[in-house]
């Protein structure tokens, strides 16, 4: 099972790739911490794979080599974070690049494009991916400007309104107007066992490993894995030059959560289209987004691209802001927090918590409006969540 790729199945490669016991000499079933900063040398420049913490440590090795393996990739570069990822995905970029993201891009990414790398004299361009005109003249543009290269960040489905991008479409669009553009997509939300995005034409993949994969809200960590060497070089150089790098300590964490993540994902999912389906025929329900749902705009692309239908769900409820704050305060289960992707349930109010920094005027242009709830079902039984998000529904209104 040395091999990155192969021809087992996700959840045996979850188990198996980068976990090999003949890699240590003590034959350890389980990767081991390895704490070390630095490693000694036979001589001058000849090591023994390894020198210094921040250019590579056995135990964040073996985790690159499971992440690569899942996300059906050559390689995988772990990182501190997913916005670290994002950072060292847009220093690819030239002073005065180009980039063409989605209008409903996670605000947390929108924030670094907008106040951190503009200051790099990077131009952004806005655009809705299900419109593929936009995305033709968007790319178009780009190279009316004189830039032969650039980056297209996707996210699908998109944070909170889980919009889904026709990502083969875009792709074979935009390289064929630019076969230089770097294409990088977010694939957080479904994570690699419910979405294959290298299979679809992008270049990068990259995952939040905070949420799903590791799946227990207790390490925070990113993920950027890709087919192209040249790319894996560039980004492997500036991960340690940048030195956004996991702890050895989180790395073994994650070495661990991985091995459930099949098993957790298909519970995810299973609990969620019942919530789903229980909330979507609620009287107290105006709107339910789940990919499941035969009601979702986008459930036919969803599936022809994804292997399933992930743990999380948008709903527009009946009343205002002061009754959604009375709703989540009724909650017993239901943890109300930021994050997603945990074994426990989590609920959230993205107009006040997560995309509070957009604004009213944006958050109404998209449709967050103050009565939607985003919900990351866990794994507890399904019957007891919808007990809980059904007496919490009825306490919240008001009484006559």
């Amino acid at each position: 099972m040395a091999e990155q790729h192969s021809s087992y199945a996700f959840a045996t490669r979850a188990l198996h790739v980068g976990q090999d016991s003949a890699q240590w000499k003590s034959r350890a079933v389980v990767p081991p911490i390895v704490m070390a900063t630095t490693f000694a040398q036979f001589e001058p420049a000849v090591t023994a794979r390894f020198e210094y913490g921040r250019s590579g440590n056995p135990t964040r090795n073996s985790l690159e080599l499971c992440m690569a393996s899942l996300d059906k990739a050559k390689h995988s570069l772990i990182f501190s974070s997913g916005v670290a990822c994002e950072v060292n995905i847009t220093h690819l970029l030239q002073a005065g690049g180009h980039i063409i993201t989605d209008t409903q891009v996670y605000c947390g990414i929108d924030r670094y494009f907008r106040k951190c790398a503009s200051k790099f004299d990077l131009t952004i361009d806005y655009v809705d991916f299900c419109d593929l005109n936009q995305v033709a003249k968007a790319a178009e543009s780009n190279l009316q400007r004189g830039s032969k290269s650039g980056l297209v960040w996707l996210e699908s489905p998109t944070n909170p309104l889980l919009k889904v991008t026709d990502i083969r479409a875009v792709t074979s669009t935009l390289k064929n107007i630019n076969p230089n553009v770097i294409i990088a997509i977010d694939n957080t939300f479904m994570s690699p066992y419910f979405q294959s995005p290298l299979e679809l034409g992008v270049d990068l993949v990259m995952t939040s490993i905070t949420k799903y994969v590791n799946g227990h809200s207790d390490v925070v960590m990113g993920s950027i894995s890709t087919n192209r060497t040249e790319l894996y070089d560039r980004l492997k150089y500036l991960q340690n030059a940048i030195g956004a790098v996991p702890s050895p300590i989180d790395c073994f964490m994650v070495n661990r959560s991985i091995k459930t993540l099949a098993l957790r994902m298909e519970k995810h999912q299973k609990n969620a289209m019942a919530v789903a389906l229980f909330l979507e025929s609620h009287p107290l329900v105006k709107r339910v987004l789940y990919l499941g749902l035969e009601s979702h705009p986008q459930h036919q692309l969803v599936l022809k691209q994804c292997k399933g239908f992930t743990g999380m769900i948008a709903a527009y409820l009946e009343g205002t802001l002061e009754t959604m704050c009375k709703f989540l305060s009724y909650l017993k289960i239901f943890t109300l927090g930021e994050s997603l992707g945990a074994v426990e349930s989590l609920i959230e109010l993205p107009a006040i918590m997560t995309h509070e920094m957009m604004g009213q005027w944006a958050r109404d242009k998209i449709g967050i409006s103050d009565t939607l709830v985003r919900i990351s079902i866990g794994v507890e039984d399904v019957d007891d969540l919808i007990g809980d998000l059904d007496q919490a529904l009825k306490r919240s209104q008001p009484t006559n």
